[in-house]
């Protein structure tokens, strides 16, 4: 990718254990000249980069790119205009600048070796405050009670984590958070005039509640009830959607079990929220059926002309079936080139594409896991 010759500030994003960043550089374990790419680029001028989650590179190649980071620091150290660069004699600009970002401590993260501690000057970051966070965002989507409404929704997170079982796809962080949140702000900007318990009641009911499992489903409301008492929700309408939905499953010969309409309507509402999400069941518990039967029916009202609907186009991709480089793509160490794989090749038609419908890309049995 071309740079400016100006200052610019570049995020070089180095992750899944310096297997692959899509888009970007590969470090390749043990191999200098495709670690070297970008800091050939960014010490030749005055710009900054970023290794984000840098201990997650594997830790032969942390080694090499230490060695490259100490010629580099001492080329700095001594104002030397040109220096001895993996062979090749390079100009070095003073003004650049190298950061990495990292989360110690965490389970798949590598220990930076100490002769690359010693190249960096560390910088703590607090634990954010959420509660503070939460105030902000809720008076910032026009609450006027955010300060009782934030704690009341970090002490429900708070319970959560404490009480409910652990899940692999349980989340409680700031993302989720941030998520509920802005779900609420969305709510409230619709209707104003609605009561802001129960706007935020509803936002932590609708974006938590399709995740839990039997067992955690029915304390959540116990929480949930405790925290908003005096507060009933009714449940969320489909309006035209479910009728659709019932007409998809009688095509193709299935009940409309009362069970799995309510769980492709939490479908449905989720992926107005959320670009990105996880059908989590065990076998032949209705996964598929539940995406299939949400696309054809949107398909179906799109094609009657119903307000709000458009056609779905999906995707299907087998991850287990193919590589990680024939997936993500790869990058040519030969010709310092990349390649699409599968997926970012999908993704470009769907981004090059002028139809209005939706376009759906999904991961089938991207992994065998089920609840506890």
């Amino acid at each position: 990718m071309d740079e400016p010759a100006t200052q610019v500030q570049m995020v070089w994003t180095i992750n899944r254990s310096g297997e692959y960043s899509p888009g970007f550089v590969k470090l390749a374990p043990g191999d200098g000249a495709s670690g070297g790419v970008p800091f050939i680029r960014f010490i030749a001028r005055a710009s900054l980069r970023s290794f984000d989650e840098f201990n997650r590179i594997k830790i032969e190649v942390i080694s090499v790119v230490a060695m490259q980071v100490l010629s580099i620091v001492n080329a700095l150290s001594q104002h030397a205009e040109t220096f001895n660069f993996m062979g090749s004699s390079i100009r070095c600009n003073v003004n650049c600048g190298l950061f990495i970002t990292m989360n110690p401590g965490y389970a798949g993260r590598t220990e930076l070796p100490d002769n690359l501690k010693a190249l960096m000057r560390p910088v703590a970051m607090m634990v954010p405050d959420l509660a503070m966070i939460a105030e902000v965002m809720l008076s910032a989507e026009g609450f006027t009670d955010a300060r009782v409404l934030s704690k009341k929704t970090i002490t429900l997170y708070s319970l959560m984590q404490q009480q409910l079982s652990k899940q692999d796809h349980y989340d409680y962080g700031l993302r989720n958070l941030k998520a509920v949140l802005n779900m609420a702000g969305s709510i409230k900007r619709a209707d104003p005039s609605t009561n802001e318990e129960a706007i935020l009641m509803r936002a932590l009911r609708d974006m938590n509640l399709p995740k839990f499992i039997k067992d955690d489903e029915r304390l959540f409301r116990l929480l949930l009830g405790d925290l908003f008492p005096s507060l009933e929700l009714p449940v969320s309408e489909i309006g035209d959607l479910s009728a659709a939905l019932e007409a998809e499953l009688k095509s193709e010969g299935l009940q409309t079990h009362p069970f799995l309409l309510f769980k492709i309507g939490q479908l449905y509402d989720s992926k107005l929220t959320r670009h990105c999400n996880m059908l989590v069941g065990a076998t032949l518990s209705g996964k598929s059926t539940a995406w299939k039967t949400l696309a054809k029916a949107k398909t179906s009202l799109a094609k009657s002309g119903t307000d709000g609907y458009v056609p779905v186009t999906s995707f299907v991709i087998n991850p287990k079936s193919i590589t990680l480089t024939e997936l993500y793509g790869a990058y040519d160490l030969t010709t310092f080139e990349w390649a699409d794989g599968i997926l970012s090749t999908i993704f470009k038609s769907c981004a090059e594409s002028d139809k209005p419908d939706e376009k759906w890309v999904l991961f089938g049995e991207c992994c065998y896991y089920l609840p506890r």
